[in-house]
């Protein structure tokens, strides 16, 4: 399978302004809203709370392939989401993750 036809998957940390945490979710769940009706290539986008860390959020991304995170990164509700977000965050991490072995759900496969 070449590079950019394998899934693409990322996690980003966020660290949201003390106070502002209900606003980031609220913004999250309309944005993730969006991203589940109007993205087939997105294949997971979730949102997780760090226990024992109220501020900290982490999302794991998920998409069929490269092209697929492109097209997301072009969508009005993610453009949105990218601007809207920066008044509410400390900080930000994104690692961009490789596929070595897994456990495929049915729409991921690691055939060569």
């Amino acid at each position: 399978m070449a590079d950019d036809a394998k899934p693409f998957a990322l996690v980003v940390r966020f660290t949201v302004r003390p106070g502002a945490e209900a606003e980031f979710d609220e913004l999250t769940a309309r944005t993730v809203a969006q991203i589940r009706t109007q993205e087939p290539g997105t294949l997971i986008y979730t949102c997780h709370e760090v226990e024992g860390t109220p501020n900290e959020r982490i999302f794991y991304e998920l998409y069929r392939d490269r092209a697929a995170f492109e097209e997301h990164e072009k969508q009005d509700h993610v453009r949105h989401f990218l601007t809207a977000r920066e008044s509410l965050l400390q900080d930000l991490r994104v690692d961009f993750l490789a596929l070595v072995d897994g456990k495929p759900n049915g729409a991921i496969t690691t055939d060569a």
